[in-house]
């Protein structure tokens, strides 16, 4: 069994997805970051960092626990268990490891900076806000250019550099893309969208938004959370 500690985000998502895929028992155990849950001293036994997602595989390494934390190592550690969603070619093995790393460097921080000046930063954020909304679209541009010349991101195959971005880019048009700018992101979404386990995962994020706190965070919690006013380093 495997304890997955989650809440609604892309990087939650992409671990719901490799789950469903492959089809271990797994428990989900809700942590609100929005109440600061992550925080607490017993999360960050599990994970320093005080993030999620992070997985307690109870079936692990010699049959002994093991925890995982950072989304694209747990892709890579269910990939491992599982033998699935990452080639056994060499070459394809590592083009998919490559995309995977440009997701975690890339995509993942700008799209996330793009989500905060726009919805969670004060007025007068301007340049951030220009900066952050013109390198997701460059992002999107590369994007669209390896979907011309492969299947999936990662090889022919989809994998788990498919699972790592689809979250983060599956809204597309509400970033500033549109099927007639990147008709090969509009054909790789609608195809993962129309796998059953993606399905699956939206049904659970859908179930999960009950448990989170987002929507009646307190001034004191967001700033906690983004680690602003008096939580701010300098």
């Amino acid at each position: 069994m495997i304890d997955f500690y989650a809440l609604t985000s892309p990087n939650v998502q992409k671990v719901f997805l490799m789950l469903e895929e492959v089809e271990l028992p797994y428990k989900v155990i809700p942590v609100d970051v929005w109440a600061g849950k992550q925080f607490e001293a017993e999360f960050k036994k599990l994970n320093p960092n005080a993030k999620i997602p992070v997985i307690v595989d109870h079936n692990s390494y010699g049959g002994k626990p093991h925890t995982v934390f950072e989304s694209g190592a747990i892709l890579f550690y269910l990939a491992e268990k599982t033998g699935k969603y990452l080639p056994k070619d060499p070459a394809a093995r590592m083009d998919t490891i490559q995309w995977l790393f440009w997701q975690m460097a890339t995509v993942g921080p700008m799209f996330g900076q793009k989500v905060h000046f726009t919805l969670f930063a004060p007025q007068g954020n301007e340049y951030s806000a220009t900066r952050y909304k013109t390198e997701v679209l460059r992002l999107y541009d590369v994007l669209e250019t390896r979907l011309g010349q492969s299947q999936y991101i990662g090889s022919i195959d989809y994998s788990i550099a498919d699972m790592a971005c689809f979250p983060w880019m599956r809204g597309y048009e509400s970033h500033g893309a549109t099927r007639a700018s990147h008709p090969n992101v509009a054909r790789w979404v609608d195809s993962v969208m129309a796998r059953p386990a993606t399905k699956r995962m939206l049904e659970k994020i859908a179930e999960l938004q009950a448990k989170s706190s987002r929507e009646k965070a307190t001034d004191e919690q967001k700033d906690r959370f983004f680690g602003r006013g008096q939580y701010a380093r300098v």
